[in-house]
């Protein structure tokens, strides 16, 4: 964070831009850590909050619209790239459109603040056939807010963070520790995890000719095919398979409940 705060003072509306924009496109950069360093050096008049709203508000900008357009023409496959490090891609892809049903597009007012689903909004909008214009008012008015929150948390509170990194220069050695053991539990963490979800992450595949030729034998009466195709994909007036039933990938709690339980269930999605 000191080297951040001194980064700042002299790459302040570079700096700013550079990882609002990483952030946008999804790569891990701190964003947030860097918008209150820009206003904690705000706040001591080193660089100009307006100047720094500015430039995080083009970087959003400019990375959402990218992720958006990527996001129509590609489909759910610029999602699964960006879940792909992820211990469950698939759940990381629910996770994402679950809050598209929850609170409708208003998502993309509150999606920045939300670790995963700030770099899902924008692509899953845009797969969604979202019209571009409605995306963009909303996706601005929630550049907005997650910019001027972490800026304005950063001008009020440049003192306290004066007072913490002076804590940890003073600590020295004794915080290096504590740093890097934490960091190495959470790597811990991070694997035991990755190994618990991997089985997860390799879905059994059936071939097309292979299912309709037990369609057409006499277990056919055993068979129960599923839609789950997930929002911007499905409609009521959209076409299935014949024999196959309509559930709601992002209601599985109460729709798996309606799933025969003496038949073989397949599914296919998108």
């Amino acid at each position: 964070m000191n080297d951040l705060l001194s980064m700042m003072a002299r790459h302040g509306y570079a700096l700013t831009f550079a990882l609002l924009f990483a952030e946008a496109i999804g790569l891990p950069f701190p964003a947030a850590i860097a918008l209150v360093a820009a206003g904690a050096a705000a706040a001591s008049h080193t660089l100009s909050g307006p100047g720094v709203l500015l430039a995080a508000m083009v970087a959003l900008i400019i990375g959402d619209t990218a992720q958006f357009w990527l996001g129509r023409y590609s489909g759910w496959a610029l999602l699964g790239f960006l879940c792909r490090l992820s211990m469950n891609p698939e759940t990381c892809i629910l996770r994402s459109a679950e809050s598209f049903y929850k609170r409708g597009k208003a998502t993309l007012l509150i999606a920045k603040f939300i670790p995963g689903i700030n770099t899902m909004a924008a692509p899953l909008a845009g797969s969604m056939k979202m019209r571009f214009g409605q995306f963009l008012c909303l996706d601005l008015a929630g550049a907005l807010l997650y910019s001027a929150t972490y800026l304005l948390v950063g001008y009020l509170s440049r003192d306290f963070l004066a007072a913490t990194l002076s804590g940890f220069h003073a600590a020295g050695r004794a915080m290096e520790i504590i740093i890097i053991a934490a960091l190495v539990g959470y790597a811990i963490y991070r694997a035991a995890q990755f190994r618990r979800y991997k089985k997860y992450r390799i879905m059994p595949r059936v071939q097309v000719r292979e299912l309709a030729a037990r369609l057409a034998s006499e277990g056919a009466n055993r068979v129960q095919i599923v839609d789950v195709r997930s929002h911007g994909y499905y409609d009521i007036g959209a076409e299935r398979i014949a024999g196959s039933i309509r559930i709601e990938p992002n209601n599985l709690e109460e729709e798996i409940k309606s799933l025969p339980k003496d038949k073989d269930i397949y599914l296919y999605c998108t």
